[in-house]
């Protein structure tokens, strides 16, 4: 079986690349992917990007990637470690979504996207999701960052804290929406990106908001509209947030759930928003088209009961741990054998959930996983007394059977 994780080499496309610097820049190529032949028809040509990574949500393997540890400006979609934030926060107790909030000087004198919050306009933290997630606007994310931190620096702090628990090792923030006139340092790469993206996914708040393509605020008054096209026409898009500056380009991670298996592509440094979405749909149904997800069930006819020497009991069941899902080339599931390897004569004592063997799942040869078979109970070994007991009650048995 092919390998899952297709790490995809970069091939050479004359893209000029808008923006100043010296005629070599402009004349610099942009990667693009280039594929296994079985795939290399479909995406050909259609990512045409600075750097781009597909993984999937429930495993976190990394399907398919081009310069996916490239540090590049990443725009709004710095959103994501906002709002992830927001959502552990409100999770955790300590923003509640009634809560009503109150704009201060800085927030509403962000520029960029936004929805015109006035200094001392409140409005509640549902709403000002809502501003943030749909309509990307970067003064209800500062509102949202300085009511967790005290001010947006601090909430800049927190930022690169969680990223460093996440692992990341190619991201730094300097603040909460994206905005890079002022700094150089602001950068991520595509494949904390996906990370980031994968974490922010495991919270279900954030899906009420991710996959709305129209809302409104103030009454109706101030309209919202996704930034994300694909919330309207793709199917199963779950999310999940745009980027667009002069520095980064048009960004994009993209997220999608069909058949029980969520992906997220993510797109860096696009020529255009025509281009992020073509490159993010391209991705997307490459990995619905051939990977699937397959949850091995372990098959118990293969346990039969064990044997205990020297034990207070002389046989036992042994049970097996369930399977996780695990995400295959489409159709490997059909094809898997299993085989139960384990000890089916054990020395006591033993010890409740001690392992004692797996099934192992194979296809074609390759271990898909391996599931511990062990003991559910604990098992003491036998002593004198213990053994006097035993005898006296199997006497008294056969006594009364008289």
């Amino acid at each position: 079986m092919k390998k899952i994780l297709l790490f995809l080499l970069i091939a050479s496309l004359l893209i000029a690349w808008p923006g100043g610097g010296a005629a070599a820049q402009k004349d610099a190529a942009l990667p693009v992917l280039a594929l296994p032949v079985d795939a290399e028809e479909t995406l050909s040509g259609e990512i045409r990007a600075k750097a781009c990574a597909l993984m999937d949500v429930n495993t976190g393997t990394l399907i398919a990637a081009s310069h996916e540890h490239e540090r590049l400006f990443p725009a709004s979609v710095t959103k994501i470690m906002t709002l992830l934030l927001v959502c552990e926060a409100v999770e955790a107790g300590k923003l509640t979504l009634n809560d009503m909030l109150t704009c201060s000087d800085t927030a509403a004198a962000k520029g960029g996207s936004q929805i015109w919050l006035e200094p001392g306009e409140q409005m509640t933290v549902d709403d000002l999701l809502k501003a943030a997630v749909i309509g990307s606007a970067n003064d209800a994310c500062t509102l949202l960052a300085e009511t967790l931190a005290g001010s947006e620096a601090a909430f800049a702090g927190m930022m690169n804290d969680k990223a460093a628990q996440l692992g990341v090792e190619d991201t730094h923030f300097d603040n909460c929406t994206g905005l890079d006139d002022d700094t150089e340092d602001h950068r991520t790469s595509a494949y904390d990106i996906a990370l980031m993206s994968r974490e922010l996914l495991l919270h279900d708040l954030i899906r009420q908001y991710s996959t709305v393509w129209m809302d409104s605020l103030r009454g109706g008054e101030t309209q919202l509209v996704n930034t994300n096209k694909l919330v309207r026409f793709y199917s199963g898009c779950t999310g999940l947030k745009t980027g667009t500056t002069s520095k980064a380009g048009c960004c994009v991670a993209a997220s999608a759930e069909r058949d029980g298996m969520e992906l997220v592509a993510v797109i860096l440094g696009a020529d255009n928003s025509k281009d992020r979405f073509t490159a993010a749909r391209a991705l997307l149904d490459w990995g619905f088209a051939n990977f699937e997800v397959y949850t091995p069930e372990n098959d118990t006819s293969l346990i039969g009961e064990g044997k205990v020497l020297h034990g207070l009991k002389r046989t036992f069941l042994p049970e097996t741990d369930a399977g996780s899902p695990l995400l295959t080339e489409r159709g490997v599931g059909a094809g898997v054998t299993q085989t139960a390897e384990y000890e089916t004569e054990v020395e006591a004592p033993m010890a409740a959930g001690q392992k004692i063997g797996k099934i192992v799942f194979r296809s074609g040869g390759e271990i898909l996983a391996e599931h511990a078979v062990f003991c559910p109970e604990d098992i003491p070994k036998i002593d004198l007394f213990s053994a006097w007991l035993l005898l006296f009650r199997s006497f008294s048995a056969q006594e009364q059977k008289k």
